[in-house]
């Protein structure tokens, strides 16, 4: 049995793209992930589908675990040989607990490495405008917990010598005792006009941020988590994040991980909360056979049509495999349903002959049979389930087709919790379709958990009419669908751009 690792991964403040490099190739590595509410749910399914996840958070339905169970399923775990995950949010060595969990390994004789990553006390506030150190108004900073009792004689935070010391404070865990630690800031010396903000979420689209004083502090509305910032520097506004085009929306996107990354990051960039709901698994088909025999025999064929960018990697991917590389294509022409399908076959260095206006089957049937001349052949690798009406025109108007399945697509067992959770709470304001088996998976994975009602009535974006058809078929209220000249990912992010603006 290999030596087991426990990895102790700061997973940042918040935002998802905030995670280090290190330890986004922990989580993909990971057996077993132990996380709770102040990571972000993308982290999570960023392990492989193959690893074992442990809630050790506070959430209704769940039994919370103590600190000393946490760090029993750690030692539990690594004693396995496993790599296990405990993924932070912040640092862990900053209130994070991370020192506990070390030791105790330490102390149990297995290795581990701690991962840091950016706390909450300076990634918070630089979301909301607030810089920790300015030329001219602070040169200090303290981190300090707000969650210990001032009032007992063994408290370890001298909060009046922080008021005589000044410079910036930044509170963690510091809602709940709030008003006692701001009299004796106040006692030590602080003004109570000082200037205070709370940022609530801070980093994540959900962030908002309550600005009052030291005096004021006590009836401010705020609610953990949240990072407090005392000091001169709380005054500044230095926004650059709320005021992004898609602040306070969330939403949902529905499709296989590989496939939704770009989605996901221009919409967090205008600054949605998007949650992503895996949809759809790509499968190999039941047989590899007829599709080897056809790129055995792909000198034959005259053109090699796609009509999605998966057809393009697994029949690519495959012919590669036999060939040796993407020479093994020849000669033959190459028509595609749309741009993005074609960006596809460009990253295998090869060219696209034909890319119809209309990004439908049935414009790329219509330009297909306009450059054909008699006598040509044509491959068409696809879905299983695929639809029928590019095979059929091309038969029908008298030539010859082949086609073979590349690849299926199935319904995912389960929706992860976080994404429930969002739904049952009423905060997802968008659904995103990008192809109707999204659809239908999405419908019957919402339905088999009671929430086919609940979301029927969110507004729906579509990225194309043959997607439309189905979630309106389906019940969904399809108010954005990308223009039908360009149907892809950034077409449908601008139509929803406009939507929501």
């Amino acid at each position: 049995m290999s030596a087991g690792i426990a990895y102790l991964v700061g997973a940042g403040p918040g935002d998802p793209g905030l995670i280090t490099v290190r330890g986004m190739a922990c989580l993909r590595a990971a057996e077993v992930v132990l996380y709770d509410d102040l990571s972000h749910p993308d982290l999570v399914e960023e392990t492989p589908s193959s690893c074992e996840r442990i809630y050790v958070g506070k959430r209704a339905g769940f039994k919370a675990k103590s600190q000393e169970e946490t760090n029993a399923l750690l030692v539990e775990h690594v004693s396995q040989g496993k790599r296990v995950v405990r993924l932070k949010g912040g640092d862990p060595y900053v209130f994070g607990r991370g020192g506990e969990e070390a030791t105790t390994l330490m102390e149990a004789g297995l290795d581990f490495e701690v991962v840091p990553g950016v706390t909450s006390g300076f990634a918070a506030p630089a979301y909301a405008g607030i810089p920790v150190t300015h030329r001219g108004v602070s040169a200090q900073v303290t981190l300090v917990t707000g969650h210990e009792d001032q009032t007992k004689p063994n408290s370890q935070v001298d909060w009046e010598a922080l008021g005589r010391a000044g410079g910036t404070i930044v509170v963690y865990m510091g809602v709940g005792k709030r008003e006692q630690y701001a009299r004796l800031l106040m006692a030590g010396g602080l003004g109570s006009d000082t200037p205070v903000a709370a940022i609530t979420w801070g980093t994540r689209p959900e962030q908002r941020v309550a600005r009052g004083t030291l005096g004021s502090l006590h009836e401010l509305d705020i609610v953990n988590p949240a990072a407090i910032v005392i000091g001169a520097v709380a005054g500044m506004e230095l926004d650059w994040f709320s005021g992004k085009i898609l602040a306070g929306q969330a939403i949902a996107v529905t499709r296989t991980r590989e496939q939704s990354s770009e989605l996901v990051r221009l919409l967090r960039e205008s600054g949605a909360e998007v949650l992503e709901i895996p949809t759809i698994e790509i499968r190999a088909p039941e047989s590899w056979t007829p599709v080897d025999e056809l790129i055995g025999q792909i000198d034959r064929f005259n053109w090699l049509a796609f009509a999605s960018p998966n057809s393009v990697d697994r029949f690519l991917g495959r012919l590669i495999g036999k060939k040796g590389d993407v020479r093994g294509v020849g000669n033959v022409k190459i028509a595609t349903v749309g741009p993005a399908t074609a960006e596809r076959v460009s990253a295998y260095g090869l060219a696209t002959d034909l890319i119809p206006e209309n990004h439908k089957a049935e414009g790329l049937v219509d330009a297909l049979l306009e450059a054909l001349t008699v006598g040509d052949q044509v491959l068409y690798p696809r879905a299983e389930a695929g639809r029928e009406v590019f095979p059929e025109r091309i038969r029908e108007a008298g030539y010859s087709l082949e086609d073979c399945v590349v690849y299926r697509t199935v319904k995912p067992d389960s929706v992860p919790q976080i994404a429930l959770d969002r739904f049952k709470d009423g905060r997802i304001t968008l659904l995103t379709f990008a192809s109707s088996s999204a659809v239908w998976h999405f419908d019957e994975l919402m339905r088999a958990e009671g929430l086919g009602g609940t979301v029927h009535g969110i507004p729906a974006a579509s990225i194309g009419p043959t997607t439309t058809k189905t979630a309106t078929e389906l019940g969904y209220s399809v108010r954005v669908q990308a223009p039908e000249d360009q149907v892809t990912v950034q077409g449908l992010v601008d139509s929803i751009l406009g939507y929501l603006k």
